[in-house]
């Protein structure tokens, strides 16, 4: 993959998509299970992925629930994010329907005014803005020793980056999702749309103990239309229980990174797991044209949204099979 003027490539001789090698002896359940025991060993912290920093505005809280706990985060007078639970002490109020006035949260019901410090029983918790994402850090409902900072993957500068956050939901637990990002193999196959030409050239040999390696290498093509396509070498790794990052580490966009984050977001009416995929992608490239399409990014995020939408409502519908096989023990893997 040796460096290009123009970094499409004009695929000779399409492989039908029935007719592509088949990879299901190469995708080994082992494999793929000793991955995710592996992430699910690594620390989080506690930390959990709320959702996109440029979601939360001046003016306006975000609400969310995270592992079944109301959490509400907000901007203070400095700008910096603060946030606690979602539930006021004082009569039961969603924190998260008040404006937010100079910095400071107001509750609607009786005006409880918080700036981020403790009052009236309301304590906060652990916040943290990366710059793409915001976090929660909930002791209780991670039960590790906590970190000071989540476990935030080496990424290119956002200020110099082509940046965006997709979020959606399904009935599924945190494992499933991360599931289906450590199984490459089944790129080309469940997404023809979007990948062609998918080898995994290298794996992890499933006895490694969390080592830095740990990782699947995989050549593909990104389908832009038709024969058009663009070749990189990507590199899929768990850093943390909920999270797989995808780097690619040749070919065009050298150094983008897509962060694919699982939050538990609680049981439904029906007790089953309920789960955000927050997926961040950032995207860098040398060309000079680059800049041009950065300073365009408020014109290509709903493009890169709707592209990451028709990949995860696959994915998602994956995620909750799995999840529905695995609670009813009629999973193979």
């Amino acid at each position: 993959m040796s460096p290009r003027r123009i970094p499409l490539s004009l695929r000779r001789t399409p492989v039908p998509w029935d007719r592509q090698r088949p990879t299901w002896r190469d995708a080994r359940p082992a494999v793929i299970a000793q991955a995710i025991e592996r992430a699910r060993a690594r620390p989080s912290g506690n930390w959990y992925v709320v959702g996109a920093s440029r979601a939360l505005r001046g003016d306006r809280p975000l609400a969310r629930t995270v592992a079944g706990e109301e959490v509400v985060l907000w901007r203070g007078a400095d700008g910096r994010v603060v946030g606690g639970p979602g539930i006021c002490p004082h009569r039961g109020a969603r924190r998260g329907d008040g404006p937010v006035r100079c910095g400071t949260l107001v509750c609607h019901w009786h005006g409880l005014a918080l700036d981020g410090g403790p009052r009236a029983g309301w304590e906060p918790l652990p916040v943290h803005d990366d710059g793409v994402l915001l976090w929660v850090r909930l002791d209780a409902a991670g039960g590790e020793p906590p970190r000071d900072t989540p476990v935030v993957p080496r990424r290119p500068d956002p200020e110099r980056a082509l940046t965006a956050v997709y979020v959606g939901t399904g009935t599924c637990a945190p494992e499933d999702v991360v599931a289906n990002r450590l199984d490459p193999w089944h790129g080309a196959w469940y997404h023809p749309y979007a990948f062609v030409d998918l080898t995994v050239v290298d794996a992890p040999r499933g006895d490694a103990d969390g080592r830095a390696d740990d990782a699947f290498t995989v050549d593909v093509s990104f389908r832009v239309a038709g024969r058009l396509v663009v070749p990189v070498r990507a590199v899929f790794t768990a850093p943390e229980p909920r999270t797989v990052v995808m780097r690619i580490t040749r070919g065009e966009g050298e150094g983008s990174v897509v962060e694919t984050h699982a939050t538990p977001l609680g049981d439904d009416e029906r007790g089953r797991p309920r789960t955000a995929v927050v997926e961040a992608v950032l995207a860098t490239s040398d060309r000079r044209g680059f800049a041009v399409a950065r300073r365009a990014a408020p014109l290509l995020r709903p493009l890169m949204h709707a592209a990451a939408g028709r990949l995860w409502r696959d994915d998602l519908a994956y995620a909750e099979r799995r999840w529905t096989m695995r609670s009813t023990g009629r999973f193979p893997g």
